[in-house]
């Protein structure tokens, strides 16, 4: 069973897809080991769908346990 967790990326690079990616914009990872061992990831983008971008256009980033909350329920917390 694969273990789900929340990962999260900056966006360094949206040369390519302006409307899909903001810059400097934190995103959530979903898990894909295919997607990880060609050298991309699988990101949540502003369509609401997940699509497959370059690895190296993100940055991965640590959030305190509150933000991380936040950004991946998009409510905030209650």
């Amino acid at each position: 069973m694969e273990q789900r967790e929340n990962r999260f990326v900056v966006c360094m690079n949206n040369d390519e897809y302006p409307a899909s990616l903001e810059l400097h914009k934190i995103y959530q990872t979903l898990p894909d080991a295919d997607a990880g061992q060609d050298g991309d990831l699988r990101v949540t983008d502003e369509s609401g769908e997940d699509y497959l971008y370059p690895a190296e256009w993100f940055a991965l980033i640590s959030l305190p346990y509150e933000v991380e909350l936040s950004v991946a329920y998009g409510n905030g917390l209650k």
